[in-house]
């Protein structure tokens, strides 16, 4: 086997224009597309727990569907498919100066619709955590729902949530590769441009894993410092190793997260 390492070295530490614009690219959709699908999830989870079943079955409905479809279909539909039916056709526009492809807002609208459903469960998994007998106090003290869920119900569910969020959010930064189908130039389609032109298809791969591998390496040291806060918040001991995040190593003895104090 020929590897070119002079090449190989190159890429990784200088990397070309193009492909930075790439990694900067793959890491805004991420961002975006994921506040996006969590305020939708929010929504959906929401209408999951509404009073109305006609509502909780549209939810339902809506979860089965996105979870239960590739993504890669989804992308399609979503950019070729609306078009090709009438329906509707994405267009370049300008948000504050910045031009947005239409490919992009495809892109962004299809992972925020596919990572939604799955927050949406998630949240409602949080919620639902939280012990009803906190939402009948709460209300016989006068307090008003959204002040329930502000000041009582959120805080402790958070607690459940914020781990599988986060782990969503990991999943987001990878799963953006499959946009190159739709013709998104993210890390991806530049990498597969490098390779076509250069012909070292081997080598440049190795340095989009290797940076890919940084980007959600980076997150779960982000990921961690979160989660203690919130825990430290919360009167809650958690001390959970790096290396256990990163290598999914066990403990010996990994005890449930209880208040600090209470034995």
């Amino acid at each position: 086997m020929n590897f070119d390492w002079t090449f190989f070295w190159k890429s990784l530490l200088t990397p070309s224009d193009a492909f930075l614009e790439g990694l900067v690219l793959t890491v805004v959709i991420s961002i975006v597309a994921m506040v996006l699908a969590t305020v939708a999830g929010l929504i959906v989870a929401l209408m999951r727990r509404s009073r109305l079943s006609a509502v909780r079955w549209v939810a339902g409905v809506y979860i089965w569907v996105i979870r239960g479809t590739p993504l890669l279909v989804q992308l399609v539909l979503i950019y070729t498919g609306l078009a090709a039916a009438g329906l509707y056709q994405f267009h370049d526009v300008s948000v504050l100066g910045v031009s947005v492809k239409a490919a992009l807002q495809a892109a962004i609208i299809g992972l925020m619709i596919n990572e939604s459903a799955y927050i949406a469960e998630i949240i409602r998994a949080g919620l639902d955590s939280v012990s009803k007998g906190q939402f009948e106090a709460a209300a016989s003290l006068g307090m008003k729902p959204a002040k329930v869920m502000r000041w009582i119900i959120v805080p402790q569910a958070l607690r459940v949530m914020v781990p599988p969020l986060g782990n969503s959010f990991n999943g987001l930064m990878k799963t953006t590769s499959v946009l190159s189908v739709i013709g998104v130039s993210e890390m991806f389609l530049v990498t597969q441009s490098i390779s076509s032109a250069t012909f070292h298809t081997f080598e440049i791969f190795i340095v989009a894993a290797i940076y890919y591998l940084a980007l959600t390496t980076v997150w779960t040291f982000i990921q961690a410092a979160i989660e203690n806060r919130l825990a430290r918040q919360l009167g809650i001991e958690q001390r959970v190793p790096i290396t256990q995040r990163l290598l999914g190593a066990r403990r010996a003895a990994a005890a449930p997260l209880e208040p600090a104090g209470v034995r």
